[in-house]
């Protein structure tokens, strides 16, 4: 018996056969053409191609796994005709006569290290769906097959790396679990892993050339474990929890439609945190009660200019149209440190994180952050908007920003456009911020709490740093306290709190964050029925005081 350890996508377990699958590798060689414009015809037949097959892929994954996992395969069409994607393969193929193939490669891997290298787990998993369209691309380009993902039997799936169309090609009736050696907790096989809740581990050690097909193992998701040829009493055990992992998720669909509030009757709202507007559709579909932390920086990311204030308006637009009424929180642009557009001709920092990013870029460049807010008060008038801003430190940065926003409003006022003025609110993800919560809470409607960065910052430990992972603990007592001050302080002033960051879905901290006032959690759409069905078991109790009181 073998036990590998990996990082846990969902705390399922699975106990099976299983099934490796090793991708053929494509090799791509440069070469000079002679006519470009052939090569161009070359490369939008591919485009054509690749086009044809993401909507088959649509269709299969809209029929087997519901319109919300086959939205992705939308976004990949989407993708392939975005204008910076497209405009930099071809202007290799035109200005430097490469051809289409390699062309493809050099983009994709550029494109592929910006994702790559964000802080943010969510938009670095996107690196994945540059490398999947791309390697559509490439494949139609040379002609090459899509690999063999037929599943005879059920099985554990392992993997190097599984791409979102690799996913969706397979019978889901058949995957008992999947395990990959790369891969992130954002990934869409992770994602679709949750959401079909189907046990998953990334990052796990393993030389696929040494397993063999059909050896029996266990997938511990509680533990993150793969357990390779497990004894009899590893595997009796592993069965019986199946059985009562069954058993729980259809107690959990229970909590849909119910409302989020503890036994003693405080209402809780449990939002959803979303990176473009298709993941509105896994929130509806896990019943939140509106959108938490809607990432505006999506809108940036990728691309070789600014967006327009109406391709910003557009987005902004839809997702409150569909979320109906419900509220959705957006971020204003988060740019800099781990997130670069090179447009933004950012100067290069020894500690980005700590340097020119987010609120500091808007209030430096007030002409980026009056296009977005113009953008964010005409889209108010369709829903329920409110609006943060984040990395504040201070109260002097506010009054920078509500004078910003009244020049927004004189220019809207004289341009006779419709808009309203949404709610307005702050990041609390500094130990500045957190310390002086009460002098800031006047000053604004609610506090968001942004628990990665308050972690980072207050623990001085850089949390994308895996030699620091034993020293990195977003359950300090330091970093709780801190939340314990913020809400009290936002209550003191009349204002609402929430907490947004990963600790939010840390449902052994849920009764805590109650205890200490949370009036709202924003979370992963997969988390939201368990974070609710934690919240409607809990007590209130404001008799009895929370331990990180100060």
């Amino acid at each position: 018996m073998t036990k590998i350890s990996g990082k846990s996508v969902y705390e399922g377990i699975a106990l099976g056969k299983i099934l490796v699958l090793q991708k053929t590798e494509q090799m791509i060689r440069r070469r000079k053409i002679e006519d470009p414009k052939k090569e161009l015809v070359r490369l939008q037949k591919a485009v054509d191609q690749s086009q044809k097959e993401l909507r088959q892929l649509y269709e299969k994954a809209a029929k087997e796994a519901g319109e919300n996992e086959a939205a992705i395969f939308e976004v990949h069409q989407m993708m392939l005709e975005d204008d910076d994607y497209r405009e930099s393969i071809e202007d290799m193929i035109r200005k430097e006569n490469l051809n289409a193939e390699y062309a493809v490669n050099i983009v994709c891997d550029r494109f592929y290290k910006i994702f790559d290298e964000m802080d943010d787990e969510y938009m670095r998993a996107r690196a994945a769906d540059i490398r999947d369209i791309s390697d559509r691309l490439t494949r139609n380009l040379t002609g090459h097959g899509e690999n063999d993902y037929e599943i005879k039997e059920p099985s554990i799936i392992i993997a190097d790396d599984l791409s979102p169309s690799e996913t969706i090609q397979m019978d889901q009736s058949k995957v008992l679990a999947f395990v990959t050696v790369h891969g992130s907790m954002n990934s869409h096989t992770a994602i679709l892993a949750r959401t079909m809740n189907i046990p998953a581990l990334i990052q796990v050690p393993v030389e696929l050339s040494n397993l063999q097909n059909g050896t029996m193992a266990v997938v511990d998701g509680e533990k993150g474990e793969l357990i390779l040829n497990p004894d009899e009493e590893t595997s009796r055990r592993a069965a019986k929890k199946i059985e009562q992992e069954r058993e729980k998720l259809q107690l959990l669909q229970e909590q849909k439609g119910k409302e989020s509030i503890t036994a003693d009757g405080k209402k809780v709202h449990v939002y959803a945190n979303i990176g473009s507007v298709s993941d509105v559709d896994f929130a509806l579909d896990n019943d939140a009660d509106g959108i938490g932390l809607f990432r505006s920086e999506f809108l940036y990311l990728g691309r070789e200019d600014f967006p327009t204030e109406e391709e910003q308006y557009q987005a902004y637009r839809e997702v409150l149209e569909r979320m109906n009424g419900k509220k959705v929180v957006i971020r204003t642009l988060d740019i800099g440190a781990d997130k670069q557009a090179d447009y933004f001709n950012l100067p290069e920092e020894e500690n980005p994180a700590l340097g020119y990013r987010a609120i500091r870029i808007c209030l430096r460049q007030p002409d980026i952050f009056k296009t977005q807010l113009r953008a964010l008060l005409r889209a108010a008038v369709h829903g329920c908007l409110a609006v943060m801003y984040p990395m504040i430190t201070s109260a002097d940065e506010i009054r920078r920003i509500q004078k910003i926003v009244n020049e927004v409003k004189e220019e809207l006022d004289r341009e006779h456009a419709a808009y309203q003025v949404p709610e307005q609110g702050i990041m609390i993800e500094t130990p500045a911020a957190a310390l002086i919560s009460d002098r800031l809470a006047p000053l604004v409607e609610f506090f968001s709490i942004g628990t990665n960065d308050l972690t980072q910052y207050t623990l001085a430990i850089d949390r994308r740093s895996e030699i620091l992972d034993e020293f990195y603990n977003p359950h300090h007592e330091a970093v709780l306290r801190m939340i314990r001050m913020v809400m009290d302080n936002a209550h003191k002033a009349g204002i609402w709190a929430g907490i947004c960051g990963e600790l939010a879905a840390d449902v052994t901290l849920t009764e805590e964050f109650v205890r200490m006032g949370a009036d709202e959690l924003s979370v992963a759409p997969s988390s939201v029925l368990k974070v609710r069905k934690e919240i409607r078991m809990a007590h209130a109790l404001m008799d009895i005081s929370s331990k990180y009181d100060l």
